[in-house]
C-alpha cells in the first residue's frame, strides 16, 4: 500500500473498529466498509470514499506513467515518463 493512502486506511479500520457493524454484528471490517446502513456511521463512510477516491487517483497516474515533478520543493506539474 502506497505510503499516502495508509493514513486514511488505518483511520477508516479505527472508524469501522468502533462501529456497530463490526462490534454488534460482528461482521469483518470489509464487509462493513462495503455497507451502506446505519450500523455504519457517516464518518466512516467518508473515510471509506475519501479512501477509495486515494487509491483510485494512484492507479490512473500509475498507468499513464505520470509522475509529480517537484521544483523548489513543490509539486508543479506532471511529467511523463
Amino acid at each position: 500500500m502506497s505510503k499516502s493512502c495508509k493514513g486514511l486506511a488505518e483511520e477508516l479500520v479505527k472508524c469501522l473498529s468502533e462501529s456497530d457493524c463490526v462490534k454488534v454484528e460482528k461482521r469483518s471490517y470489509r464487509e462493513c466498509a462495503r455497507e451502506k446502513s446505519p450500523l455504519v456511521p457517516s464518518e466512516c463512510v467518508g473515510l471509506r470514499e475519501t479512501y477509495f477516491n486515494c487509491k483510485r487517483g494512484q492507479v490512473c497516474l500509475g498507468s499513464f506513467g505520470l509522475s509529480n515533478v517537484k521544483i523548489n520543493g513543490a509539486i508543479t506539474a506532471f511529467d511523463f515518463h
